[in-house]
């Protein structure tokens, strides 16, 4: 069966602070003075953009995605349990996706209890992915980043016997003890709400998604490193005995929809190099704190780079990532094709990018729903009949 058959659309939001310190190299991270920060304009992206994620749920995408970073204008998001209280407020059907607070940040049965409680507000609409966290949170955080990966597994494991076992239970491990477990609410659905795991592709990730048999889900990376990396979580994943599917897999696209591809890319070009040169920028020193990264994988990140940071160009983006702009058959051709390249039924759409202004995303949005999306849909059973 064709991935196209069961495919979900997400849409997901950082909420960027746009109007970045110019500059600066080493780009919009961690030690920037806070006093950047207009409280009025604030007022103003959140409506926006909270706007536009509820528009999202009135057209029919499947789920609605918020995550967290920390001391950046990349995301006004350092909470996204907020951000997801929020949405349930003002939506009723799609799924509420929390990608995610990184749980080796923060205290874990306090996380198992927030998310139960979205869970339960939402009526059971709740997705969780966990991430690591970049390394630009453990500059900002006080937890150490050479047990940033021991933690988080620590972690997970908490949460996980929170939310299965009945409580009051005990646990002692290394960073915590627990003599009552015992959270209150409980997740809505049961056991729990569908679990992933968010990696930039680092092997050790990979495999602890696929022995647990979590979902996995990968940042802005190469297309060809992501494909090999969902072949290994894959592999693992049979390996250890867990089923895995096409919604296993979640990818991530970053397309624009306009009348004609001259003006889809005169419209979203300046906004997706603005994100990708501005917004996503940072400096090796911020990205890698000691400790944080394995030192194979450090290794191999200088040898590929020459410790040099990659040229960030137009013909790049669009060749090595999943960025498309066109008409709506050029999107819908185009999303289909990444979906069954990478065996994914489930795809998170970033429409909003950058310093895109709020009508431009509302463009983007309502193009996608309304033109792109039902093509896509019609192009299961063609696949279906080419492949009997």
């Amino acid at each position: 069966m064709s991935v196209l058959s069961d495919l979900q659309f997400y849409l997901m939001h950082f909420m960027p602070y746009s109007d970045v310190v110019p500059g600066r190299p080493q780009g919009q991270w961690v030690d920037i003075p806070n006093t950047h920060f207009d409280p009025a304009k604030g007022t103003k992206l959140y409506k926006d953009y909270l706007d536009e994620l509820a528009l999202g749920d009135e057209l029919g995408f499947d789920g609605l995605v918020v995550n967290e970073h920390h001391s950046t204008f990349y995301s006004l998001m350092p909470s996204c349990t907020i951000a997801a209280g929020a949405l349930i407020a003002r939506t009723r059907r799609a799924k509420i996706c929390v990608f995610g607070t990184p749980i080796a940040l923060t205290y874990p049965h306090r996380l198992a209890e927030e998310y139960a409680m979205l869970d339960v507000m939402s009526g059971g609409r709740l997705e969780c992915a966990f991430p690591l966290g970049t390394g630009m949170e453990y500059w900002v955080n006080p937890v150490n980043p050479s047990f940033a990966r021991e933690r988080f597994r620590e972690s997970m494991d908490i949460l996980m016997q929170a939310w299965t076992q009945p409580g009051p239970t005990r646990y002692d491990g290394r960073f915590f003890h627990y003599k009552y477990l015992n959270p209150f609410p409980l997740p809505y659905q049961k056991p729990h709400p569908k679990i992933y795991v968010v990696g930039s592709g680092t092997e050790d990730t990979i495999q602890y998604a696929a022995e647990k048999g979590y979902g996995y889900s990968q940042v802005f990376t190469p297309v060809a490193q992501q494909l090999k990396s969902f072949e290994n979580y894959r592999a693992t994943a049979t390996k250890h005995g867990h089923k895995h599917d096409a919604n296993s897999i979640i990818i991530s696209a970053m397309p624009y929809v306009a009348e004609t591809k001259e003006k889809a890319v005169e419209e979203a070009r300046e906004h997706v190099l603005f994100y990708f040169q501005k917004l996503l920028r940072t400096s090796a020193q911020m990205n890698s704190p000691p400790g944080y990264m394995p030192v194979d994988r450090l290794r191999k990140r200088l040898e590929a780079t020459n410790g040099k940071d990659m040229e960030i160009t137009w013909e790049a983006l669009n060749t090595i990532y999943r960025t498309v702009q066109g008409t709506p058959d050029e999107v819908a051709e185009r999303i289909a094709h990444w979906c069954e390249e990478a065996g994914s039924s489930k795809i998170i759409l970033h429409l909003h990018v950058g310093d895109m202004p709020h009508w431009k995303a509302v463009k983007n949005i309502t193009l996608f729903a309304e033109e792109v999306i039902p093509r896509i849909r019609r192009m299961a059973p063609k696949t279906l009949v080419a492949a009997e």
